[in-house]
């Protein structure tokens, strides 16, 4: 059940199999197994982990990110990846609630490493190279694990494998805009891989193209830790470049991949798209938010299966999904009930509704998480009578499979990234000079949609649209700035006196005149 020993055992049987191939870099199931190993001999005797401390991880995709979880699933510790994406002060707000002491470092993030720790005093910084400094702390490089000597064998802290220990906590945001931290056990893992397992048929012969961040639960789960788990081999990217995937495709010879909308776009618009050998590739698989057909049609032509997934976070991103071999008769919906989990639709009393008809969809399974970090309301709120409610719309149809109608109502997901806007509208209701606002997402052809502020400015105030986006400057991740500013005299309201952003929404389709972009 202890992730540890999904590439311990490997290790025995298929020393030599690779495991994680990372640019000229590879790792044998034994390399790993010894890394992992000596790695959990530092966090114990070095670092002074224990049981259920918190260590966070800031970088792009690395081996150190998968070594760093399989150690702490090893010593009993958690591992926190993080959003290298968000600003300096919500990074700083993640760190202090999941009460991290340890930080690991990757080079392409020295500058924003630096400044959180400026602020936090309890966390402790580990870099992977030399230059790093900050005035208050000493950092630490990462140990050279190839020459380390064994400092003896480290297993969970309490000597046996305990499939309800936390070892993962990601963040994301709940429909307040204040972020969450999903508690993800050994046992959630394990039943989410074996989901994926069944979703792609995945085998130790497969290779897999990782590209989506580690950070998020679709980049580890649907495909990475699956792969880890079956003793397939893992050929990661740093990060999303058109021209290194199709290059990867074409020499590296993955048989899966998972790439979210607004990264199949610039692939398919890319130069080398209709050159590329895609021989190799079984299936592509897509999700976190609508996928058009546009993302579907250029994979069929090219004679590669593409398949929808559907999940959350609280899900470990699995939770209804297509296969090889019903996408093509299933297309328009996102499939069945994974292999591990119960759905249900219900109104908004909490009633079963008929097939056909639309409900918020609910997920019961030992995929689902165990509970939100530190938070117990939400958590009760989130999983009413042992469901998890996902607060998504949509309904079943009478041959048994999902359709996803809407989601909830005021998330904005923009290029796969998840964008709340009560997190914008706090900023916009806490300036002197507007009167109210309110944020809504607009459909836009590269990222899915973008938001939109649309404010009213109180009389005489002098400032514009510029203004209001300069606002978020250094406050929030760029990808969550309004890419418009709508300037009207009012706001839609129901008879309680609530904005309504059906109606914002609905305008703004229908024309694009509501106010001015000055």
């Amino acid at each position: 059940m202890n992730l540890n020993h999904w590439i311990s055992h490997w290790a025995e049987t298929a020393p030599n199999k690779p495991a994680i191939i990372f640019g000229d870099q590879q790792y044998s199931y034994s390399s790993l197994a010894s890394a992992i190993a000596k790695l959990a001999a530092v966090f114990k005797h070095e670092f002074g982990i224990t049981e259920e401390d918190r260590i966070a991880y800031l970088g792009n995709n690395s081996p150190r990110v998968i070594e760093a979880l399989f150690t702490c699933a090893r010593t009993g510790a958690i591992l926190v990846p993080l959003n290298w994406r968000l600003a300096v002060p919500e990074l700083v707000k993640v760190l202090a609630d999941a009460g991290a002491g340890l930080l690991i470092v990757g080079e392409d993030q020295a500058g924003a490493a630096a400044a959180i720790i400026e602020q936090l005093d309890n966390c402790r910084p580990v870099v992977a190279y030399q230059n790093f400094h900050s005035r208050n702390s000493h950092s630490e490089s990462w140990p050279d694990l190839q020459t380390l000597q064994d400092q003896g064998e480290i297993v969970c802290a309490d000597g046996k494998d305990r499939p309800d220990k936390p070892v993962l906590i990601l963040y994301t945001s709940g429909t307040t805009g204040w972020s969450k931290g999903v508690v993800l056990t050994q046992s959630t893992l394990l039943h989410s891989a074996q989901n994926s397992v069944a979703m792609h048929d995945l085998t130790a012969d497969d290779r897999i193209l990782a590209v989506l961040p580690m950070f998020h639960a679709g980049g580890l789960n649907i495909q990475t830790l699956p792969a880890l788990y079956v003793g397939a081999a893992v050929i990661l990217h740093p990060g999303f470049e058109p021209g290194a995937v199709l290059a990867s495709i074409a020499s590296d010879s993955p048989s899966l991949t998972a790439l979210v909308p607004a990264q199949i776009k610039p692939l398919v618009a890319h130069s080398d798209w209709p050159e590329t050998d895609m021989s190799h590739l079984r299936c592509m698989t897509t999700g976190s938010t609508f996928v058009p057909d546009s993302c579907i049609e250029p994979w069929i032509e090219r004679g590669v299966a593409p398949l929808k997934v559907y999940g959350a976070t609280e899900t470990c991103a699995v939770a209804i999904h297509q296969t090889c071999a019903n996408a093509e008769a299933i297309a328009g919906s996102v499939g069945l009930a994974a292999k591990h989990c119960q759905i249900r639709i219900v109104d908004n009393e909490g009633h079963d509704v008929m097939a056909g008809e639309n409900g918020q969809i609910l997920i019961k399974g030992p995929n689902v998480f165990k509970e939100y970090w530190h938070n117990s309301v939400a958590t009760e709120n989130a999983l009413r009578g042992g469901w998890f409610h996902s607060g998504d719309i949509g309904y079943r149809r009478p041959d048994g499979v999902y359709v996803i109608s809407d989601r909830k109502a005021d998330l904005i997901i923009s290029g796969g990234e998840n964008i709340y806007p009560a997190e914008l509208e706090a900023i916009l209701d806490g300036h002197p000079e507007i009167a109210e606002a309110a944020v809504v997402g607009e459909p836009d052809e590269r990222w899915g949609e973008v938001p939109v502020a649309v404010v009213v400015m109180k009389k005489n105030s002098q400032m514009n649209s510029d203004g209001v986006r300069a606002l978020f400057k250094n406050r929030l991740a760029r990808f969550k700035h309004p890419q418009r500013v709508m300037l009207v005299d009012e706001l839609p309201r129901n008879a309680m006196g609530k904005i309504e952003k059906f109606e914002l929404r609905k305008q703004i389709a229908e024309d694009q005149e509501l106010g001015q972009d000055d």
